[in-house]
């Protein structure tokens, strides 16, 4: 059986984006392809950066990339899944073939002010939300399959 291809894509590819993408791979990775891409990459968020490797998730020597790359490099993928807020998700392009586009709307921690410590308490509330929303996405795949 081959594994169905998962593309998340927000804004910078910097935060949100990249959680959903380890977060999937971390759940489910035996099941699905996954990547992560940015209408206007950037760097890398480094709180995000953090609150991953809380979790025995390593993505510092990781790189940003184009969600306008990989279509022109004709990427084919099965759901294509924005995870910024809904204007920006309606500048994502659309993929040709059999995706399916969903929205998951998530607040950008590159918006988070405060200290060190209070960046990452919010942050760390995002990560929970993406990873449930993974979850949920999870559950109905196998009451689908």
């Amino acid at each position: 059986m081959s594994k169905q291809k998962v593309l998340f894509v927000c804004i910078h590819n910097s935060a949100r984006s990249q959680m959903a993408e380890e977060l999937l791979r971390k759940l489910a990775g035996d099941r699905f392809e996954v990547e992560s891409a940015g209408i206007e990459p950037g760097q890398l968020n480094p709180v995000v950066v953090e609150v991953l490797k809380e979790i025995g998730i390593d993505i510092s020597g990781k790189k940003t990339q184009a969600v306008m790359d990989l279509l022109k490099q004709g990427r084919l993928y099965n759901y294509v899944i924005t995870v910024c807020d809904e204007t920006s998700a309606e500048r994502c392009p659309v993929f040709p073939g059999i995706a399916r586009r969903l929205h998951w709307g998530f607040t950008d921690p590159s918006k988070f002010q405060g200290t060190w410590d209070e960046k990452l308490l919010q942050t760390r509330v995002v990560r929970a939300q993406i990873e449930a929303k993974i979850k949920e996405f999870l559950n109905c795949q196998k009451d689908q399959g």
